[in-house]
């Protein structure tokens, strides 16, 4: 039996993943989790393999969390190469020591790569790793790419600040340096360079 731990920001999107791998008859949903730091305390659930997305919030960056989970358990992210960002092009570097799997890949293929990966086999889809290789270099912290992240939302200072357990004027500190490193005016402006960067 797989046991397999998910780490996932949408509530709805960790249920359905939760369901297609407890749906096979080798595989056991040990714990379903929604901040980075929480992954690490299923240890003693001895996870075969941890599913992760790569913008969970938390304490813990995911490039982190992937460095602490191996090489005693399988790692497999779910990447969206539509939205390939600089954390990818640092987890693809991580690469074949985790997995690597878009967010488009069907059920099946989903199902396949969390076999390997228990396996000690190394998946990795090509499309990602082409499209990280291609991003550009990013100016912006991992925190930095967190909070705009967060602001993409319409989230205010005030509400990044709980979401990140930040302080308020923390948060407005951290966006005064995005507008000055990305060059912006405004928020928005900030956004969408940064979305045509490839960086969040």
């Amino acid at each position: 039996m797989i046991r397999v731990a998910l780490g996932h920001r949408g509530t709805m999107v960790r249920g359905a993943l939760a369901a297609v791998l407890a749906g096979e008859t080798d595989m056991e949903v040990v714990a379903e989790l929604d901040r980075s730091e929480d992954v690490l305390h299923v240890a003693g659930r001895r996870p075969h393999v941890v599913l992760l997305d790569p913008q969970l919030p938390g304490r813990i960056r995911i490039e982190e969390l992937c460095r602490k989970l191996t090489p005693d358990r399988g790692v497999l992210v779910l990447i969206d190469h539509e939205a390939i960002a600089a954390t990818s092009l640092a987890l693809v570097k991580q690469a074949p020591r985790i997995g690597l799997i878009a967010t488009d890949a069907t059920t099946d293929q989903l199902v396949q790569a969390v076999r390997d990966v228990a396996k000690g086999l190394p998946v990795v889809d090509v499309r990602l790793a082409v499209a990280a290789l291609k991003a550009g270099d990013n100016p912006l912290t991992d925190r930095e790419c967190e909070v705009l992240r967060q602001v993409t939302t319409g989230a205010t200072a005030q509400e990044v600040a709980r979401t990140l357990s930040l302080s308020a004027g923390t948060v407005r500190n951290y966006l005064s340096r995005i507008l000055a490193k990305t060059g912006s005016r405004s928020r928005i402006e900030a956004i969408r360079k940064a979305q045509d960067a490839g960086w969040i």
